[in-house]
């Protein structure tokens, strides 16, 4: 069976087990805010659906989006989900003779974007305590010239949970400018970090900022995101874009609804994000051989390494599945380094939580007696 159609029916037989734990793709899964459920109705009971939304998105919307990042002057670009800002960025810019420059691990569909434009991928290892899992401005310094056409950079980063600091992205924004690169600043779980910095504020000439509502508002099967770009460049970035009539109405009008609510909203959201970010690094820990490598983390989730204890990934991510709850291997994220590690995602109910946490030494044991395994994407 083709490749596409395995992974098709691998994430069609999750959706549809019941009472299925997503805790594996960053989902956010904390029950909605009544003020986002209420503008989703409202747009439903009056029918909006029937017409197509600005192609760059209400500008309500677009304005609360540049008000919530603290970019004046800047223009937003609303697209179906934050994949879809970086496919139209990687579109824009990438090309055969040029490079794509960012770290591994890091969030594979832009690579995959850059590699379908003719770009060369160049990856820079940051799995490692020696570089604190995380870029130095040495190492990208390092790895870029006058070929590359752009810096991703996810912050923070997905699935290591660290977070740039402001020094960190002036310094990438230096040296994207030095090789005339464009930094693509991927903000998909700024609303879970402490201090995050988007790169807009250091390079308002060759910096981009992409974002979702999937992670932080709950909103990922309504896909929305955003492309967030200097006003130079909106036209540019623009011409790239498939979704000429504009993302879903009803997401955007969720969207819209959301911001006007966020901090009350994300303080509830962090709080339990937190709860149980501590109670699964407690429950990993305790396991011997398991160890948390980045802790704590700024995203909503953690890596689990599994390595010393001799347990594959992916053998614990098909125990966790055969008691309805739903994990990540580290491969979706890095052939280097992905049999060290599953990434467990955090923004959940917390019995979701407690559930993992209970049942994780008995999915150790269940993972030690499996050897075959289907494919996992």
């Amino acid at each position: 069976m083709a490749g596409a159609l395995l992974r098709n029916r691998y994430f069609d037989q999750l959706s549809a087990t019941p009472g299925l734990a997503w805790m594996g793709q960053n989902t956010n899964h904390i029950p909605a805010h009544p003020a986002v459920l209420a503008a989703m109705h409202a747009a439903v009971d009056g029918l909006e659906f029937n017409a197509y939304a600005p192609p760059l998105g209400f500008e309500a919307l677009r304005a609360a989006i540049i008000a919530d990042l603290g970019l004046a002057g800047a223009e937003a670009l609303v697209t179906e989900g934050g994949v879809n800002a970086l496919a139209l960025v990687c579109r824009a810019r990438c090309r055969p003779g040029t490079s794509f420059v960012t770290t591994d691990p890091t969030w594979k569909w832009p690579c995959l974007f850059a590699r379908q434009a003719g770009a060369e991928v160049i990856e820079i290892p940051i799995y490692d305590p020696a570089c604190a899992y995380r870029l130095t401005p040495e190492a990208l310094r390092a790895a870029v010239d006058a070929r590359t056409a752009i810096i991703y950079i996810v912050d923070p980063n997905n699935p290591l949970g660290i977070c740039y600091t402001r020094d960190e992205i002036a310094a990438f924004a230096a040296i994207a400018k030095e090789v005339g690169a464009l930094l693509v600043h991927d903000c998909t779980y700024r609303d879970f970090a402490d201090g995050h910095h988007p790169a807009l504020l250091e390079a308002p000439e060759h910096a981009v900022v992409s974002l979702s509502f999937s992670k932080w508002l709950g909103l990922a099967g309504l896909r929305i995101g955003a492309l967030v770009a200097p006003a130079a460049l909106l036209e540019e970035f623009a011409e790239q874009a498939t979704g000429v009539l504009g993302a879903s109405v009803i997401a955007q009008r969720a969207a819209l609804a959301g911001l006007a609510v966020k901090p009350e909203w994300m303080a509830g959201v962090r709080a339990t994000t937190r709860a149980n970010n501590a109670m699964i690094h407690a429950a990993a820990c305790a396991i011997p051989g398991f160890s948390v490598p980045v802790w704590p983390s700024h995203g909503n989730f953690l890596v689990v390494e599994t390595e010393a204890a001799q347990i594959r990934p992916e053998a614990l991510v098909e125990a966790a599945r055969r008691e309805g709850i739903m994990i990540r291997q580290g491969s979706y994220h890095t052939a280097r380094f992905g049999h060290r590690f599953v990434k467990i995602s955090t923004s959940v109910p917390g019995e979701w939580a407690e559930k993992l946490a209970d049942r994780l030494p008995a999915l150790v044991e269940t993972a030690r007696s499996l050897n075959d395994i289907t494919p996992q994407f």
